[in-house]
């Protein structure tokens, strides 16, 4: 769970945080139009008002190129048992399948932080049988979510982001409360099997009732993986999070992970065309600009982290079954950076089926394993940045440390 201290709450980066769904190329244009419209202080402003100030058309929320691709058009797959889309989604060479390479370059990423948490994902497949129900913009960003019935605020912009969407009768989804402001980053699979609906802020409070959260797009499970609902990249609300069995199971993980980390450590650079995120990131928090204070230039929203070769779990000392494969994932695939977690804290983003299990099967939540935080404060310790992973060269390319997933059977 992401628990916060609340002193802290106007610095926190995450999500929205009243704002994170602007990119930082827009912020300039925004603040313009927040004082042309007399709003002094954003952080007073409930987060259903401020959205309506945002100016969202700048953003592509509706990912056309990935909806046009599938793991079927000329993309190499590898060997071996076909994939279940639904556990292992998205084409062979998205980011979230590609392992890290030979030539990846690693620089220095200096994160201090050593505090552990969860930031919980949400991966909901429907059928064209469950209820359809409209979606309201979130009524707030702390508690009360679960409140009014302001339209979707792409809708303007996005015709299908007004549509119904299909939600399981009984799926709940906790409302904010004190000291709790969780990022709940969503993906449902529609009853078509292949479009993803992204959103951000998710909550559903009640049975059958309407779901409450900030849409953030459509995008293809056969596709790049890349954009989604992690309000502070834009990027994937599945692709990356720990899923069911990985923590407990004897297999390795088979994908990138991603995580979230304080916005001390994350660099700005104004100058940049691209400033305080690099590739695959759409967006920076539009915090950025005040709350990364971070002087390594390689670390930004978007960053690909990794163990280097060199390092092993014996080595750090790794304890924990769960560490251990934390960390084989981390040396393998790597870790993208995908929100700012708002305080010193790094948070490892999990969907919400695998965090129940964790618990069940071991009688503890994962933010109160101490012997695993302890294993992953080792490892956030010891990775650096993939400084030259990129389009034509994700995980630093050359010959990968593992072999290329197998194609989706399904």
């Amino acid at each position: 769970m992401l628990i916060f201290d609340p002193s802290s709450l106007s610095a926190i980066g995450h999500a929205f945080n009243r704002a994170s769904v602007i990119s930082v190329s827009a912020q300039n244009q925004m603040n313009s139009y927040l004082r042309e419209s007399g709003i002094k202080d954003r952080r007073k402003n409930s987060l259903s008002n401020f959205l309506h100030f945002i100016p969202a058309h700048t953003l592509n929320l509706t990912n056309q190129r990935s909806i046009a691709t599938s793991t079927s058009d000329n993309v190499q797959c590898g060997s071996g048992q076909l994939r279940d889309k639904n556990i292992w989604p998205f084409a062979c060479n998205s980011i979230w399948n590609t392992p890290i390479g030979s030539g990846a370059k690693y620089v220095a990423a200096h994160i201090g932080s050593k505090g552990v948490g969860v930031d919980t994902d949400w991966f909901i497949t429907t059928k064209a049988s469950d209820p359809s129900v409209p979606t309201y913009m979130p009524g707030a960003w702390g508690q009360g979510r679960c409140s009014g019935t302001t339209p979707q605020q792409q809708a303007q912009w996005h015709p299908e982001a007004a549509q119904l969407l299909n939600v399981p009768y009984d799926l709940i989804i906790p409302d904010a409360r004190p000291g709790y402001t969780p990022n709940s980053s969503s993906a449902f699979l529609k009853p078509d099997g292949r479009t993803l609906v992204s959103f951000t802020v998710t909550t559903r409070c009640q049975a059958g009732g309407p779901l409450y959260a900030s849409w953030f797009g459509q995008q293809d499970i056969y596709g790049d993986g890349i954009d989604g609902g992690h309000g502070g990249s834009g990027m994937s609300s599945i692709g990356g999070s720990l899923r069911l069995g990985e923590l407990v199971n004897d297999e390795p993980i088979h994908h990138a992970l991603k995580i979230d980390i304080w916005g001390q450590w994350l660099h700005y650079d104004p100058s940049s065309p691209t400033a305080g995120r690099r590739w695959p990131a759409r967006l920076a928090d539009a915090s950025a600009p005040s709350q990364y204070k971070g002087s390594n230039r390689a670390l930004v929203m978007g960053s690909l982290l990794a163990i280097p070769p060199n390092v092993t779990a014996q080595s750090l000392k790794l304890t924990t079954k769960a560490g251990k494969k934390i960390f084989q994932a981390m040396q393998d695939y790597g870790a993208y950076v995908v929100d700012s977690s708002g305080w010193d804290y790094n948070y490892l983003c999990v969907e919400h089926s695998a965090e129940v299990e964790y618990s069940t099967v071991t009688g503890h939540e994962i933010s109160q394993d101490t012997a695993l935080q302890d294993d992953f404060t080792k490892i956030i310790a010891a990775v650096k940045v993939v400084d030259n992973n990129g389009p034509n060269s994700i995980g630093g390319g050359g010959t990968p440390r593992q072999p290329l997933a197998p194609a989706i059977g399904n």
